[in-house]
């Protein structure tokens, strides 16, 4: 009797394919052409290890996949039907491509028969739409193609300077259909490299002479040491040679205060005084943005000597004037200097690094005396500093919104450590309405660790309608903090400082984000004195539900904004 032909269609292909990633979740929406593919879900996927996340709105969902990228440092998988929900994903896939963040895009397209037709959610052109904000694009159209795209986008999300990627599947391979066991899903240490190439020695030895013979070295920590995940390698390079390091808003955590050379997160605090006297620079895996004043004078001197370590070649020299640039991972290149090193005599001492630790902890010292006063509303940086202070030693901190993100980035590391991919920011797109899904997904990606996001009331409402996805969740201990002053607090900082006063768009109604979290099934509560803070965190804490606590603030505008200005980005 001959044996029956086991058949597979497009959708089991898809996530056989995907579990071969190792892919937990896929954050989305449905859609009519995605059928087969959630049929196969739920099927055998969920027992193979594989689920779906709902969500109320695409741009949420693409920014939890951002969010378990950060984390995890493994791809996040987004969906959205053709059209529409393809449209709707492209708020967070941007915020991921400014912040080289790898998240697979997975969209649909109709079928090929109805193409050109003005079929429902048709005639988009979706690769093209997706070119700005993509490394990559791959189109399927049939069956046979899936594995190897697969591949091709995961290849591409991780390889080098890591970026979204996406995926377009018309519906045509969605339904056809193949014999099980004609199926080949290549091991993924098979189609593409899993380690990265080691660095000339001779560059090394370079990098090193600069280094050994500089007065006031200077090493600046971006998001490239976060994704490759050399921090520890960074601590022990920095403290053998008594370098004080700076981190960028995408490096907070690659160094933490449990090393004196530690400075703190981005051009603030003694960083500014750091940046244009160093004599060399060893900038490792960051871009000179603009939270590092775009590598221009006053803020650094164009007469420094600058070592820059990237993966990405087009990154190097393009913001100041290279002394030595080198392409590579900046944990190879760690490890290898590391070792080049120990033949070195110990640097025991820096002047240099004392006067600027010293100038950290009286910066720090000062701004806690100013800012400890009962006021009310609430001084944002009093909420900040009592909002870190509570935080569980390896939370989760996220910070969505204009101001009161600046303050805490002048605050984070502060109080307690700030653990390795622990700070989750959109920093490069300035992106928006974050929190709740960055929330969601971090939460997923660390059940067991406390989340806490600080947003303003502004940003805070872009998401709102997701607060109902984490209570469907059960999420327990994440904590949403409000900022809330009614108002869009980064554009009336400029307004204030720039244009006489003159306010327009920029209040917004007061609204009770308590109630509102109530209603999505969550816990809420008002918090208007400061002495209240700790003890409403702990009611948050221990609600058993995801919360949010609706601060009462001042308008106020923080140093870093004021920096901004001076700058000309605000």
């Amino acid at each position: 009797m001959a044996e029956e032909k086991k058949m597979i269609n497009g959708g089991d292909v898809l996530i056989k394919c995907l579990l071969q990633e190792n892919v937990k979740y896929i954050f989305g929406i449905p859609g009519g052409q995605f059928l087969n593919m959630y049929d196969a879900i739920y099927k055998w996927g969920k027992e193979s290890g594989i689920k779906t996340i709902l969500f109320r709105h695409e741009a949420a969902a693409a920014h939890a996949a951002d969010a378990w990228a950060r984390v995890t440092n493994m791809p996040g998988i987004c969906i959205g039907t053709v059209g529409p929900g393809a449209l709707n994903l492209m708020a967070g896939v941007g915020a991921a491509w400014a912040d080289n963040i790898p998240v697979v895009a997975i969209v649909p397209q109709v079928n090929s028969k109805f193409q050109d037709s003005f079929t429902l959610q048709g005639n988009l052109d979706q690769v093209t739409m997706y070119k700005p904000i993509t490394k990559y694009q791959k189109t399927v159209r049939k069956l046979e193609e899936i594995p190897d795209a697969v591949q091709k986008v995961f290849r591409e999300a991780t390889g080098g300077r890591p970026q979204p990627v996406l995926l377009e599947v018309f519906e045509d391979a969605f339904l056809e259909e193949i014999e099980e066991k004609r199926l080949e899903i290549l091991e993924v240490g098979r189609y593409r490299a899993i380690a990265n190439p080691g660095i000339s020695s001779e560059l090394i030895k370079k990098a090193l002479d600069l280094l050994l013979k500089a007065e006031k070295p200077l090493i600046i920590s971006g998001g490239g040491v976060a994704r490759a995940e050399a921090w520890n390698e960074l601590k022990e390079f920095a403290e053998y040679l008594q370098i004080p390091v700076i981190t960028t808003v995408m490096g907070i955590g690659t160094l933490t205060n449990s090393s004196k050379c530690l400075l703190g997160a981005a051009v603030a605090g003694p960083g500014l005084k750091a940046a244009p006297e160093a004599d060399v620079i060893l900038a490792l895996g960051c871009k000179f943005s603009y939270t590092l004043a775009h590598g221009e004078e006053p803020f650094w001197k164009n007469s420094q000597k600058l070592i820059q370590v990237d993966i990405d070649s087009s990154i190097i020299g393009r913001a100041k004037p290279l002394t030595l640039g080198i392409v590579g991972d900046a944990k190879q290149f760690l490890i290898q200097s590391v070792e080049e090193i120990k033949n070195t005599e110990k640097v025991e001492r820096r002047e240099w690094l004392e006067n600027l630790v010293t100038m950290r902890q009286t910066t720090r010292d000062k701004t806690n005396k100013k800012i400890m006063k009962d006021k009310t509303p609430i001084i944002p940086k009093r909420m900040i500093k009592e909002i870190l202070e509570v935080i569980d030693d390896d939370g989760l901190l996220i910070l969505d919104g204009g101001d009161i993100s600046a303050s805490a980035v002048e605050q984070v590391d502060w109080y307690k450590n700030r653990s390795p991919l622990s700070t989750l920011i959109a920093v490069g797109m300035g992106q928006l309405g974050t929190a709740v899904p960055y929330g969601i997904g971090a939460k997923l990606a660390k059940p067991d660790k406390q989340v806490v996001a600080i947003a303003g009331d502004g940003a805070f409402m872009i998401n709102i309608q997701d607060l109902e996805t984490a209570a469907r969740l059960e999420l327990k201990n994440l904590i949403y903090i409000v900022a809330n002053n009614s108002a869009w607090g980064m554009i009336k900082s400029g307004q204030k400082l720039f244009m006489g006063k003159r306010y327009i768009d920029v209040d917004l109604p007061e609204f009770d984000y308590a109630k509102c979290a109530e209603s999505f099934g969550c816990y809420g509560e008002v918090v208007v004195d400061p002495n209240d803070l700790k003890s409403a965190f702990e009611r948050a804490k221990n609600s058993g539900k995801p919360a949010v606590l609706d601060v009462k603030i001042g308008f106020d505008t923080p140093d870093t904004t004021k920096l901004m200005g001076s700058m000309g980005i605000l």
